[in-house]
C-alpha cells in the first residue's frame, strides 16, 4: 500500500499525447511542482483539461499543449492568464471552451463511466456553435431537446492536497475542494502532491476523515512536496503569491520573457525553486485572498 513517489517518477508514468486533467481552480491549489516537473521533461502534445491558471499558461508557453479543454484560464486579479492569451491569440493550441458547469458534468460522466450527461446548460449559447462535437438529444420523458455533455475521460490527473498518507488517502482542508474529486474519479491514474505527509493513524482522529473527498483506491501515487502549490494558494496554509504572479505576467510582455522566467524558476531543482521564491517560511506567511 506504499504509493510514495517523487515528481520525476510521476512524470515518467506519462506519455506524449496523453489527456491530463489538472485540479485546482485558477490561482488556487494547483499542483505546480508537478507541472514544473513536466516543464523539465520532454513530454509534448498533451491534451489538458482544467479550470486553468498558471498551470495552463506555463504548459502553453513551453509548447507542451496540443489541445486545451477549459472553462477559464485566469489568475483572478489578472483576469486572463497571459501566456494562455498568447497561445490562444496566435492559434498555437486547439481549444474547446466550455461553460464551468459543462466541464464539471463531463468529468462527472467520465467518473460514472457513462458517455454523456444531459443538461439544459449551454442551450441557446455559442458554446454549442463552437463545439460541434457536443450534440443535442431527445428526452424520452418530454418533448424537449437537452445538451448531451460528453464524458471527459482522463489518462492522468494531477492534484495538490493539504495532507496525504502513503496509502493515498488525501485531505483538503480549504473551504472548497473545487472539482478535484471529479478529476480523481475521471482518470485512469491520479497522482497527488501534498504539503504534509502524515501517518495513516492521523485520519482516525476526530473529524479529519470528513475532509477526504475520494477513495484512496483512486490515488496511484503520492509525492511529498511542501509548498508544492506555489505560486498558487493552498488554503488555509498559504495564499497565492501576488508579487510572483505580477512578475510572471509582466514577463509575457517581453520577447524572451518565458525563457528568462523558466531559466530562473523552472530549470532548477524544486528545493532551489523554493529558495528563489523566498523559502518555505515566507510562502507560509502569504496572506489568504479575501473576496
Amino acid at each position: 500500500m506504499d504509493k510514495l513517489m517523487d515528481a520525476a517518477q510521476v512524470v515518467a508514468q506519462m506519455r506524449d499525447g496523453m489527456t491530463v486533467g489538472i485540479g485546482g481552480w485558477g490561482p488556487r491549489r494547483k499542483p505546480m511542482a508537478l507541472v514544473r516537473e513536466i516543464l523539465r521533461s520532454p513530454l509534448k502534445d498533451l491534451t489538458v483539461v482544467a479550470y486553468g491558471g498558471a498551470d495552463v499558461g506555463m504548459l502553453c508557453a513551453a509548447g507542451k499543449v496540443r489541445k486545451l479543454v477549459f472553462a477559464f484560464v485566469s489568475l483572478d486579479f489578472i483576469p486572463l492568464e497571459p501566456y494562455f492569451r498568447l497561445a490562444r491569440q496566435s492559434g498555437a493550441i486547439e481549444v474547446s471552451e466550455l461553460d464551468e458547469g459543462m466541464l464539471m458534468l463531463g468529468l462527472k460522466a467520465a467518473g460514472m463511466r457513462v458517455p454523456y450527461i444531459p443538461t439544459r446548460v449551454g442551450l441557446g449559447t455559442d458554446v454549442l456553435r463552437h463545439n460541434a462535437h457536443i450534440k443535442l438529444v431527445d428526452s424520452p420523458y418530454d418533448d424537449r431537446d437537452w445538451v448531451a455533455v460528453p464524458a471527459l475521460p482522463l489518462d492522468v490527473a494531477l492534484l495538490h492536497v493539504d495532507r496525504a498518507d502513503a496509502r493515498g488517502v488525501c485531505q483538503i482542508k480549504g473551504p472548497d475542494h473545487y472539482m478535484d474529486d471529479l478529476f480523481a474519479r475521471a482518470s485512469q491514474q491520479t497522482f497527488v502532491s501534498c504539503d504534509e505527509l502524515v501517518d495513516s493513524s492521523f485520519f482516525a482522529q476526530g473529524e479529519e476523515a470528513r475532509c477526504v473527498y475520494w477513495e484512496r483506491s483512486q490515488t496511484a501515487g503520492v509525492v511529498h512536496l511542501p509548498c508544492g502549490a506555489h505560486p498558487s494558494s493552498c488554503a488555509p496554509r498559504y495564499g497565492f503569491d501576488v508579487a510572483h504572479f505580477q512578475a510572471y505576467a509582466a514577463s509575457a510582455r517581453e520577447p524572451d520573457g518565458w525563457q528568462r522566467y523558466a531559466q530562473q524558476y523552472v530549470h532548477c531543482s524544486e528545493q532551489e525553486y523554493l529558495q528563489r521564491v523566498g523559502g518555505v517560511d515566507a510562502i507560509r506567511q502569504l496572506p489568504l485572498p479575501v473576496f
